[in-house]
């Protein structure tokens, strides 16, 4: 069994309703998942996973400063060749994710989901398509395992 670290920043709660379903998705896939928000992350939390799931909601079309300090502490966790995707939910622009999965695959050259960022609008995360896109993203990381 494997283990991912699925950390996010939320701000309204849906990025974290995202984050918890993409957990049920790793746990279908017969892994383990850890959920917790990027505020409670510390650098020696960091270590002992296979798998990296980051999520931050679009705010002023950027990621939020508490993802930005977070980008800095995973610097230093040397995740080079890890498993890893991003995901973000967005009210109308959706910049975040792609930002933190481009960070993820080119800045710690991680080894990323070659479906790209999970980026879902607030409303399409409230369905049932919502729901199923991320527990699918969820096991697409465990089928790279």
């Amino acid at each position: 069994m494997k283990k991912v670290l699925i950390a996010y920043v939320s701000r309204t709660g849906t990025t974290e309703k995202m984050a918890n379903y993409l957990a049920e998705g790793v746990r279908m896939s017969g892994n383990e998942a850890v959920v917790a928000k990027t505020s409670l992350v510390k650098e020696n939390d960091l270590a002992g996973f296979d798998g990296y799931l980051f999520g931050c909601p679009t705010y002023h079309k950027d990621i939020t400063n508490s993802m930005k300090q977070f980008l800095f502490l995973l610097e230093k966790a040397n995740l080079t060749g890890k498993m890893g995707g991003a995901f973000g939910s967005h009210t109308h622009s959706g910049e975040a994710a792609p930002m933190v999965f481009e960070t993820m695959q080119h800045v710690f050259k991680m080894d990323v989901l070659d479906l790209g960022p999970l980026n879902l609008t607030e409303a399409m995360v409230q369905t049932d398509e919502g729901l199923k896109a991320c527990q699918q993203y969820g096991r697409a990381l465990c089928q790279k395992f």
